[in-house]
């Protein structure tokens, strides 16, 4: 059901293209998540490293909770991890029973490493399947992606 439409586009329209970008998305997502340079991790491993690579700093808990996985799952995960040099520890300031996990030199050089190889693939994508005029359109679209995921 679509409310709030707000423009003389009829609701059915609407929701055929929320369900072709939903399909392009994450088919897009596919492709960007195999395009890692060769980087050998699981997805809740690349997760997690991704969110401590953008967030900073954070308690297993925390990790936990905004990546909506048992505490348990976390640790197994974050373990491995640590067990590569990817990420370290450190006691919380706040709270004695709690460490707060980040990302090591090594990790921080990965996740830089997997975002460039991520990024080499779609301007190469871009540039090489995409008209200017194409290119110029996918451009301008831009904002009004960012739009859509705002909070």
């Amino acid at each position: 059901m679509v409310s709030g439409n707000g423009t003389d586009r009829p609701a059915d329209e609407i929701v055929a293209a929320a369900s072709e970008l939903r399909v392009v998305a994450s088919r897009l997502l596919r492709h960007l998540r195999s395009a890692r340079g060769g980087i050998e991790m699981t997805p809740s491993q690349a997760v997690a490293l991704s969110r401590l690579g953008g967030e900073g700093p954070m308690s297993v808990a925390d990790l936990a909770r905004a990546e909506r996985v048992r505490p348990q799952s976390m640790r197994t995960t974050l373990g491995v991890l640590e067990e590569r040099g990817l990420v370290t520890r450190a006691p919380h300031p706040s709270d004695q029973r709690q460490v707060l996990m980040s990302l090591s030199a090594e990790g921080q050089r990965l996740l830089r490493m997997a975002h460039t190889a991520k990024e080499d693939w779609l301007a190469t994508a871009i540039a090489t399947k995409l008209a200017p005029a194409e290119q110029d359109a996918l451009i301008a679209a831009i904002p009004l992606l960012s739009r859509l995921v705002e909070d």
